[in-house]
């Protein structure tokens, strides 16, 4: 049995999308930045304590997922006030999502961070506006989920991994766990 070590749907849907059945356990980690920490190395540090915050002997699955945008780290918003400014922030520029994934079988342990640049759109008031009331930014780092709602509209294009973007990179997950077994 899997133990995916994430309070996130989309993480849960993908891994049991291609690992069947799997146990959620919610970590119990700061998530705060570290001062001269970069996001690789956030999101990397926060997986492995996620996946560590976990006592169990089944395999443990962790990861975390950081917006940046010219070296500022963009997690999950505080309210549709911070919401907004994030996405405008984000509109019509480059940015790089950045997922940590720890996973820990047997004494065994892989950590690896998967980045992939996401272009937006130039994003007017309006469709800011009308993203940010459907609630879903509010638990999505960089204020958006590029699978969902308006979320899909967003994104002019991506380099990488879709899979990064939404939180987890399943394909890497399932080799990097066969490299594990």
């Amino acid at each position: 049995m899997i133990i995916l070590a994430s309070s996130s749907p989309r993480r849960k849907k993908l891994m049991e999308s291609v690992f069947g059945k799997i146990i959620v356990a919610l970590p119990k980690v700061d998530e705060s930045a570290v001062e001269g920490e970069t996001p690789f190395e956030m999101v990397k540090r926060l997986a492995i304590l996620k996946a560590h915050s976990i006592e169990n002997e089944s395999m443990i699955v962790a990861a975390d997922t950081v917006v940046e945008l010219e070296d500022k780290i963009f997690g999950k918003p505080q309210n549709s006030d911070e919401a907004k400014e994030m996405l405008k922030k984000l509109s019509g520029k480059w940015h790089t999502v950045h997922t940590g994934v720890c996973i820990v079988h047997n004494g065994k342990e892989s950590s690896f961070v998967d980045s992939t640049r996401v272009k937006f759109h130039k994003l007017d008031d309006e469709t800011i506006e009308m993203y940010v009331r459907t609630g879903s930014p509010m638990d999505k780092a960089g204020a958006y989920g590029i699978q969902e709602d308006l979320g899909m509209i967003l994104v002019e294009c991506i380099e990488g991994d879709f899979f990064t973007v939404v939180g987890l990179p399943i394909s890497r997950v399932w080799w990097e766990i066969k490299k594990l077994t």
